[in-house]
């Protein structure tokens, strides 16, 4: 009876492989779920946005990450593993944002793409939908996985002696920030501004040119202020409470949040996702608010160098940069998932702090010093003290702990996705296009298929 059922459900798969080709060429099955040529296509593309070089070894190991998302989309299937539209939205706007940012303008990505950017994010709705729900299907399978003191030192006497990794300088550093304050003036100012927008608008006047002329939002001034298909959560809580008690076509009071004030318009709602347009303007900081965060960090550095308080405590008590100051400052690499930075990471963001820490010593603090945002050159100071730094040398225990942890977790997890795939393999029924059967695949997605 099982075979029975696996035929039956294997000339399902092929009449819909079939019947696919029509429309799209189809290059791989896994279950019920078909692999696209434009879906390989489209990860193609966008790699080549990152200047990487489409080879046939990179055209293999995409496809066989795609049929591993197909794998784990068959056992969500299984396991009745869903993600909500809120999150489809949400992870689908912050790749929009990111992709936009490497193209400098959305001229340019639709140009690239040959379609608008509304085009492109419903194409690529159902695509983000899938990678959500093989992302929690493969935390699933995973677990909550940990290693042991032991699991770390039997992963590092694993490793051959004559190929352990080489790690290059790295430093751990902490700062304390300062950001000028904007004037209460200056809020004044933008709120009386954004009130005259706002009664040309109730007068009748169109808010769409009013907001592509005037808003201070880069993100909806070519579209007017508007913002389409948006869900609880998306938004800060501030604009999100806003948006969602008005009416269709009703004008809200202003309001503010951590971006500047703004009112805005309810163009249509349909359950808890929202079409809105909206206008910001932002209260500027002005040169005697910036030389008023500078004096006031010169104070702070001035007491931290008399011994009248620790870097630590300074950190906490005035730092303004939320990330670290409950942590005594100390600036985390989210990339690596440690304390430690190396040099050439540094570089990439801000060359003059890697000038200053090659004349730090360990312990030494900075002279405040002037950053500037990416997002807009918004101005700040801040402090850096130089908490560790380690030399060139070959991977260790000792220096490299953490590291190694991580380096021992990921293999962990790597052992048991392998595994899970293996067995799984043995069970649900794939397709592999014969074009691809050549590939030096990591797992054998040929086995019921040679």
């Amino acid at each position: 009876m099982k075979s029975f059922f696996y035929t039956l459900f294997s000339l399902a798969a092929l009449l819909s492989f079939a019947q696919v080709q029509n429309i799209d060429k189809t290059i791989g099955v896994v279950g019920k779920h078909i692999l696209l040529r434009s879906d390989l296509e489209r990860e193609l593309k966008a790699m080549k946005t990152e200047n990487i070089e489409i080879t046939d070894s990179v055209r293999c190991a995409v496809y066989e990450e795609l049929m591993y998302q197909k794998l784990l989309l068959a056992q969500a299937d299984k396991d009745s593993v869903s993600v909500k539209d809120e999150q489809v939205d949400q992870e689908l706007d912050r790749r929009m944002n990111y992709y936009l940012q490497q193209f400098g303008s959305e001229d340019k990505f639709e140009a690239f793409y040959g379609k608008t950017v509304k085009q492109y994010k419903e194409e690529l709705r159902g695509d983000i939908r899938d990678i959500l729900v093989g992302q929690q299907m493969q935390s699933k399978i995973m677990g909550d996985i940990k290693v042991s003191p032991a699991d770390i030192r039997t992963f590092f006497n694993s490793l051959p002696e004559d190929s352990l990794p080489n790690v290059n300088t790295e430093v751990e550093i902490c700062q304390l920030v300062k950001k000028p304050q904007v004037s209460e003036e200056a809020k004044k100012t933008a709120r009386a501004k954004l009130e005259g927008y706002r009664q040309r608008v109730l007068n009748g006047e169109s808010m769409k040119v009013i907001a592509t002329l005037y808003t201070e939002d880069p993100g909806s001034a070519k579209t007017g202020g508007e913002y389409d298909g948006f869900g609880r959560g998306m938004f800060v809580p501030e604009f999100d409470a806003v948006a969602f008690r008005l009416k269709p076509g009703e004008v809200s009071e202003i309001f503010q949040t951590s971006f500047g004030y703004h009112f805005i318009q309810l163009l249509a709602r349909r359950g808890e996702v929202v079409d809105i347009r909206h206008i910001l303007v932002t209260a500027k900081v002005s040169v005697e608010d910036e030389i008023g965060a500078k004096l006031k960090l010169d104070s702070i550095y001035q007491d931290i160098k008399d011994e009248k308080i620790k870097f630590c405590d300074a950190a906490q008590k005035y730092s303004d940069d939320k990330e670290s100051k409950n942590n005594c400052g100390t600036m985390v690499n989210n990339q690596a998932g440690t304390t430690r930075f190396e040099i050439e990471e540094l570089g990439q963001v801000d060359q003059n702090l890697v000038f200053m820490l090659d004349k730090m010593k360990i312990g030494e603090i900075s002279k405040p010093l002037v950053q500037t945002s990416p997002d807009g050159g918004k101005k700040s100071y801040r402090i850096i003290y130089l908490k560790n730094r380690t030399e060139p040398h070959k991977i260790n225990l000792k220096d490299d702990y953490q590291r190694l942890q991580n380096m021992a977790q990921m293999s962990k997890q790597k052992s048991l996705l392998d595994a899970w795939i293996k067995k799984k393999l043995r069970t649900v029924y794939v397709r592999v296009s014969p074009e691809y059967k050549n590939c030096r695949f990591k797992h054998d997605w040929l086995q019921l298929n040679p």
